[in-house]
């Protein structure tokens, strides 16, 4: 599994500003395939029908292999364009940005256009809550009562995340960890309970690590 930056999952994120009587929207959304942001696109046209434009860009894929533009009708260059720029200047995949505008009567030039359009991606980005897929293991900790203090402190020194506490017999700390964290995390529990531990490794997964 390889770490990326994208767009938190469940949210629409939204942004706009006026230019010269011309209105900016941005729509920002995580999209993991193509289907999903053509799904997207066709729901913002459909909600904006009466705009001008909707104009669009996404990225897809891990190691960014699809990507895509639409000027929608502005001047080749001036719209997709410049916002698929601003997503791989943050460098995010996984992602679309869906540009309505409400042209307003007065002309912006082929500048303007890619300054405005540019802008209002970044708007709706600065809009987003953006995270990084974090490759994480779980790691079940087993130990007895008696140490349990002295582990959850260290615990919190080193800012290891525990997802979940079970109580029985002995209590048991369920870690999520990076897998290149996992040795030495290992070897120092041996060392501060002096091996009286019982560990388990659970899957590889992806974990969405908020960019703050």
């Amino acid at each position: 599994m390889k770490k990326y930056r994208t767009v938190s999952a469940g949210g629409i994120y939204e942004a706009s500003y006026e230019i010269n009587r011309s209105k900016f929207i941005a729509h920002v959304k995580r999209a993991e395939d193509e289907e999903q942001a053509r799904e997207f696109l066709q729901s913002m046209k459909k909600k904006y029908f009466d705009a001008t434009h909707n104009c669009s860009a996404w990225v897809i894929g891990v190691d960014v292999e699809k990507h895509k533009s639409n000027d929608d009708g502005e001047p080749g260059g001036t719209a997709g364009n410049p916002i698929l720029e601003v997503i791989k200047k943050n460098a995010l995949t996984d992602t679309i940005i869906v540009v309505t505008r409400y042209f307003g009567g007065i002309k912006l030039g082929a500048g303007g256009l890619i300054r405005a359009y540019s802008h209002a991606a970044s708007m709706g980005l600065a809009a987003a809550e953006l995270v990084t897929m974090t490759p994480m293991t779980q790691l079940a900790v087993t130990l007895e009562y008696g140490m349990l203090a002295s582990v959850e402190n260290w615990l919190r020194q080193k800012k290891i995340t525990v997802v979940g506490t079970e109580y029985a017999a002995d209590v048991t700390l369920n870690l999520m960890i990076e897998p290149s964290n996992i040795d030495w995390i290992i070897s120092e529990l041996t060392e501060l309970t002096a091996a009286n531990f019982l560990h388990e490794l659970g899957e590889e997964t992806l974990v969405p690590i908020k960019i703050i």
